[in-house]
C-alpha cells in the first residue's frame, strides 16, 4: 500500500502539483511504505517514524525486515537522512545491500533501544553512513 492509498485528504492527487507533497508529507500516510534498495530488493516496511521532541526533525524511521505476520520480525532504526522518498515507485529508497539489512543493528518489538542515548545513536548512524550531530540535543 502506498502513501496514495492512505490519503484521507487527498493531498497527494495531481491538482498540477498544488497541495503539499511530496516536499512536505503526513507521517500517517508515510507508515506502512515499503522500502527497496538501489537493485529494486525488497528490505522492509515503514512501522513508525520516530520524531526528536528537542529539535522538532525527524529522527528515525522505524522498518520491520522478515517474519511472517509481524511473527519473527525484526525492527531496525533507520537514520531519516538514510531514506528517499520514491514518488515514481511510491515508497522508500535506501541505499543498502539486502545482506547489510540483515545484519544491521535491531531489536524486536519487546525491546525498544534508548533511541536517546548518543552511544547508541552514533552506532546507528555510522552503520546506515549518515552523520549525527552528538552535541546535547542536537542530530
Amino acid at each position: 500500500m502506498s502513501y496514495e492509498d492512505r490519503d484521507q485528504y487527498g493531498m497527494y492527487v495531481d491538482n498540477g502539483h498544488k497541495g503539499p507533497g511530496p516536499e512536505l508529507m503526513g507521517a500517517d500516510t508515510l507508515i506502512g511504505d515499503h522500502v527497496h534498495n538501489l537493485k529494486n530488493e525488497h528490505l522492509g516496511e515503514i512501522k513508525e517514524i520516530m520524531l526528536d521532541m528537542r529539535t522538532g526533525k525527524i529522527a528515525y524511521a522505524v522498518m520491520a525486515y522478515g517474519g511472517v505476520l509481524t511473527i519473527g520480525e525484526k525492527l531496525f532504526a533507520v537514520p531519516w537522512e538514510a531514506l528517499t522518498l520514491d514518488t515514481v515507485n511510491k515508497r522508500f529508497t535506501l541505499n543498502l545491500d539486502k545482506e547489510r539489512i540483515e545484519a544491521a543493528p535491531g531489536f524486536d518489538k519487546d525491546d525498544w533501544p534508548d533511541m536517546a542515548n548518543q552511544t547508541w545513536a552514533s552506532q546507528v548512524h555510522s552503520y546506515y553512513g549518515t552523520g549525527v550531530d552528538t552535541r546535547p540535543g542536537a542530530r
